[in-house]
C-alpha cells in the first residue's frame, strides 16, 4: 500500500514540463499536475505520454499484489495509488483530479469494463467537447455499473474513485453551469463552429 501511494504520488505532467519545456504546469492552465491540464499546457504529445503514466502508475500499483502472491484484494492496493495522485506526497499532499489513475486501477482487474467506460467518455467528450463533463459522466456510469460486477472491494473503490472525481471537479462542475467550462477541440459542437 506504501508502493502503491508512493507511485500515485508521481506526477509525470509537472516534472516533464520542469524538464524538457522549463514549465511549471501548476502556473498555467488550469493549474493541474494531471493529464488534461498537460494536454492543453504542453501539448498533444506531452500529453499523450501523462495520460499513458498516468493510467500505468495506477495499474502497477493495483497489480502488485497480484505480482507477490499476496492474500489481498488488488482494488485495496489500487485505491492508495489514487489517494497518491490526489494527496501527492511530493506536492505537499497537492495534486491531480485522479480520472487516468482510476481507470489505471480498474485496467488491472476489469479490462473489458474499462473498455465500456472509455466509449462511454469519448462518446460525452464528442457531443459536449468537455473533458471535466465526460470524466464526471463516466465515473457516475462506473459507480452504478460496478455494482453488478458482484465484487463489494471493487464497487466501494470505484465508488471512492467517483466521490474522488466529483470533488475534484467542483469548480469545473461550477463552470458548467454557468456555460463558461473550457472545452477541447473536438467535438459536435467543433465542427459545427468551423
Amino acid at each position: 500500500m506504501v508502493i502503491a501511494y508512493l507511485l500515485g504520488s508521481l506526477q509525470p505532467g509537472l516534472w516533464i514540463g520542469q524538464l524538457f519545456f522549463k514549465t511549471d504546469i501548476r502556473t498555467l492552465g488550469s493549474g493541474n499536475t494531471g493529464t488534461t491540464n498537460t494536454f492543453r499546457v504542453l501539448g498533444v504529445k506531452a500529453g499523450i505520454v501523462v495520460l499513458i503514466l498516468d493510467i500505468a502508475k495506477g495499474t502497477l500499483a493495483t497489480l502488485i499484489p497480484i505480482w507477490l502472491g499476496l492474500d489481498i484484494h488488488p482494488m485495496f492496493v489500487g485505491v492508495f495509488a489514487i489517494l497518491g495522485h490526489v494527496f501527492s506526497l511530493f506536492l505537499g499532499f497537492k495534486g491531480g483530479k485522479a480520472v487516468a489513475t482510476s481507470a489505471g486501477v480498474v485496467l488491472a482487474v476489469q479490462p473489458l469494463l474499462l473498455l465500456f467506460f472509455l466509449i462511454i467518455w469519448v462518446s460525452v467528450l464528442y457531443f459536449s467537447s468537455m473533458v471535466s463533463l465526460a470524466s464526471i459522466v463516466t465515473l457516475i456510469v462506473a459507480a452504478l455499473a460496478s455494482i453488478f460486477v458482484g465484487d463489494w472491494v471493487f464497487t466501494t473503490v470505484v465508488w471512492l474513485a467517483m466521490i474522488i472525481v466529483i470533488v475534484r471537479h467542483r469548480s469545473n462542475i461550477v463552470r458548467i453551469k454557468e456555460g463558461n467550462e473550457n472545452k477541447v477541440p473536438w467535438g459536435r459542437h467543433h465542427k459545427k463552429s468551423k
